[in-house]
């Protein structure tokens, strides 16, 4: 693939915050660049409103075991996953299963409460018929006497 230099001047305290993710990173700024520009475009595609940053912080051990899943991600699937993508992925899917289980549980709280309507119905109806007896009854035994 043929490539071309791009060169720019921006704020010394940006150019040292880059350079010092890309230390962590271990990576190099072309491939940093290429990166940012790479999601620059694809966030323009997909991007349908406004975006908002997350950011936090994990601990070393944590973050070394990402780098060593993404690293062998790109080995199994020869396919770069960025942290950003990983984390992405895996807040959408924890967001779908508990999508699924708050319908769940809502549909059981539905057939509990569709439940206790008809328990609520037959113990109506009981006292009603229980109500009718009753008077039956009395009348019966005034008619008998």
């Amino acid at each position: 693939m043929e490539t071309k230099g791009v060169t720019c001047k921006i704020p010394l305290d940006l150019h040292n915050r880059i350079t010092e993710e890309i230390r962590q990173s271990e990576s190099t700024m072309s491939k940093f660049i290429e990166q940012i520009i790479l999601e620059h475009y694809a966030k323009g595609a997909i991007t349908m409103g406004k975006t908002r940053t997350m950011a936090f912080q994990v601990s070393e051990e944590l973050f070394q075991q990402i780098k060593e899943y993404l690293a062998r991600y790109e080995q199994t699937y020869h396919r770069k996953l960025t942290q950003k993508e990983f984390v992405i992925g895996l807040i959408e899917q924890a967001l779908e299963e508990a999508d699924e289980e708050f319908e769940a549980a809502e549909a059981a709280e539905a057939e509990d409460a569709a439940e206790d309507a008809e328990i609520n119905d037959d113990v109506a109806e009981i006292e009603d018929n229980g109500l009718e007896g009753e008077v039956t009854g009395e009348d019966e035994e005034t008619e008998d006497a």
